[in-house]
């Protein structure tokens, strides 16, 4: 069974910034809690079309980057995850899709919108989640047990962090 979670957040940084950030791969490790010791290990970085004026580096349509990580807290052993750039708009959207790692299926698109709040330009982020666990029932228990909920606390922690990091450069 295919479960959804999205969430939004607001960040008083310029669209293109935002965005970006979002498409460096290096940037991901710092949006995972420390626990997880994430990391890239392996990248085939295929350029966008189009390259920021504020970037020089971003991870476009067809890229193939290899990230490892402890799933849990004090986990001994790391997962690889594969994630396929599988869509990419400049400063609009992309879409990455799990192409080996824990899920039966995994797809995430970050999307970016302009939006003023108070008078104060900003940028909307929008992470939109759709994945699939395998081992039938025992995956449906799994996730309503505990995946669901640490899916949640990853992305309040990442919102946590964007602003800190975005500030930093």
């Amino acid at each position: 069974m295919r479960h959804n979670f999205q969430t939004e957040q607001w960040l008083p940084y310029p669209r293109e910034r935002v965005f970006a950030f979002f498409a460096d791969p290096a940037n991901l490790p710092p949006l995972m809690p420390r626990w997880q010791h994430a990391r890239v290990e392996k990248a085939e970085y295929v350029p966008p079309p189009v390259l920021s004026t504020t970037t020089s580096f971003a991870a476009g349509k067809g890229s193939l980057i290899t990230i490892s990580f402890r799933p849990a807290p004090f986990f001994p052993l790391r997962l690889k995850w594969d994630a396929y750039i599988a869509e990419f708009r400049w400063n609009d959207f992309f879409c990455d899709e799990q192409r080996r790692g824990p899920f039966k299926y995994f797809r995430h698109c970050h999307r970016t919108r302009d939006e003023s709040r108070d008078g104060l330009a900003g940028t909307v982020v929008t992470d939109a989640v759709e994945y699939e666990l395998p081992f039938g029932l025992l995956g449906e228990v799994a996730n309503a047990l505990a995946l669901k909920r640490q899916i949640r606390a990853l992305f309040a922690y990442r919102q946590r962090m964007l602003p800190v990091l975005l500030s930093r450069g």
